[in-house]
């Protein structure tokens, strides 16, 4: 009897045991953030509006295309029969997610000759041939081979299924950071880069059609270029077009004698095939940015590092656009224009954001999506903000009276805020509690928190 009084107990002294250490978890999390983080209160920052709706707040719902952009793509598709689409949309998307940048001829070079003292010193017998084909297969066997893809009318087709959405939802997301922060911003030209289907003319349209009156887009594929001008036709050859004004050409103006207010590169700096190309890209794209230069690529660690590289090379060459000498600034994600703290951590992490949508309907593509990228908006003169708040980086975790936040800081550090009411206030702890990955959080002194030891956040 006394053996089963003890078994019926166990269930009651686990959750006991259970409830006791998440209580100590929780109490140790709180002592993370201490009490001089105070809600920016200075600025009287929310006025008579309720928490949920401080300014801080970016989020933008779930996104949608125009019904007109729809439409055509789905007429597009079924005028043109392409044989297993699904499938051929699923090899693109992966192929594309997975996207590295060319290894330059200079790191080749190295790994050859790392390779080359490795394999000769632990075999010194063989021939030179024989050890030049062993480093050769090495090589072929561990460096990514990167090829430029050639898109041509099917794969134009395909490309258009599988990426047309989530790119319009990608650039919806950094077009409506700038219209909720500068809402008097009324921008009368666009240059969209690399420009593919036109996701970004349709999202740009939908954010400013009432002031934008020219849209420039560049790509190197004439099917890309003709596809894009069927889409804004209503998947016709002929017809009014739904946006007006927009041009297109194969090759991207290099004078800086014409400036667009807002400039955009989505996906495209991945597909050049070296740095070289890219610097001179990135460099073109400054001198042609009157207001607001938007560079997006995949949330990964290669797009990551890509937008990272852009920013350093339009911060440290400010001195350098003698037409238009106003400097560069970064404008989102990052409240600093230092190193990126996610880059230089023991383990290196994307700083990538998700904005969530509604797919084009085709058979295979029902469900409601998220799509995961990485950005960074440049813009020329001088910050108006007065503060810089901390950004939110990971998805914020609500907690039973706290809160995760994992924040980019103006002092250049990532933090792992813990927040409660008692602690913090209940200012701050509900502000917390309502933000969202990606928001900035209206904390005064994020300088003072302290830095978390481990990213705990999985790299995709």
């Amino acid at each position: 009897m006394a053996t089963v009084s003890r078994l019926r107990f166990l269930p009651s002294l686990v959750r006991w045991r259970r409830g006791v250490r998440l209580a100590l978890q929780s109490q140790a999390l709180a002592m993370i953030v201490p009490g001089v983080s105070q809600v920016d209160n200075n600025s009287d920052f929310l006025g008579k509006r309720p928490h949920r709706q401080h300014p801080g707040i970016l989020q933008l719902p779930r996104v949608k295309l125009p019904h007109a952009l729809t439409d055509a793509a789905q007429l597009l598709l079924r005028q043109n029969s392409v044989p297993n689409m699904e499938q051929q949309v699923q090899t693109l998307t992966n192929h594309l997610w997975s996207r590295h940048v060319p290894v330059e001829p200079e790191e080749l070079q190295r790994r050859a000759e790392d390779l080359e003292k490795k394999l000769g010193s632990a075999d010194s017998s063989q021939s030179e041939e024989k050890l030049r084909g062993a480093v050769l297969h090495a090589l072929c066997r561990t460096t990514y081979h990167w090829q430029k893809l050639s898109y041509n009318e099917g794969l134009s087709l395909v490309y258009m299924a599988a990426r047309l959405d989530g790119g319009f939802a990608a650039v919806s997301r950094a077009f409506h950071e700038i219209r909720t922060r500068i809402p008097e911003f009324q921008p009368q030209t666009l240059m969209d880069f690399g420009s593919g289907t036109g996701s970004v003319t349709w999202a740009a349209h939908s954010t400013w059609g009432q002031s934008l009156r020219e849209y420039m887009c560049v790509d190197s594929s004439a099917a890309m270029l003709h596809l894009a001008e069927r889409l804004l036709k209503g998947g016709s050859e002929s017809g009014e077009p739904y946006v007006p004004g927009v041009f297109f050409r194969q090759f991207l103006p290099v004078s800086p004698k014409v400036q667009f207010d807002v400039v955009v590169s989505a996906f495209s700096l991945s597909e050049l095939p070296s740095k070289a190309d890219r610097t001179e890209v990135i460099q073109t794209l400054w001198r042609k940015t009157s207001h607001f230069l938007i560079l997006i690529e995949n949330g990964t660690k290669a797009g990551h590092r890509l937008l990272m590289d852009a920013r350093d090379l339009v911060l440290k060459g400010k001195e350098k656009s003698p037409l238009d000498p106003r400097p560069g600034f970064v404008f989102a994600p990052c409240p600093h224009e230092l190193p990126c703290p996610q880059l230089t951590a023991s383990k290196p992490l994307a700083c990538s954001f998700s904005q969530a949508y509604h797919p084009i309907p085709f058979s295979w593509n029902k469900k409601s999506k998220e799509e995961k990228f990485s950005l960074v908006i440049l813009a020329r003169g001088s910050p108006k903000e007065a503060h810089c708040w901390p950004r939110i980086t990971q998805p914020v975790l609500k907690r039973p009276r706290h809160v995760h936040c994992h924040l980019c800081c103006p002092d250049g550090h990532v933090q792992h805020a813990v927040i409660t009411a008692r602690r913090h206030g209940r200012d701050l702890y509900r502000c917390a509690r309502v933000s969202s990955w990606g928001d900035l959080l209206p904390v005064l002194t994020p300088s003072e928190l302290p830095s978390s030891p481990a990213q705990d956040s999985p790299e995709s």
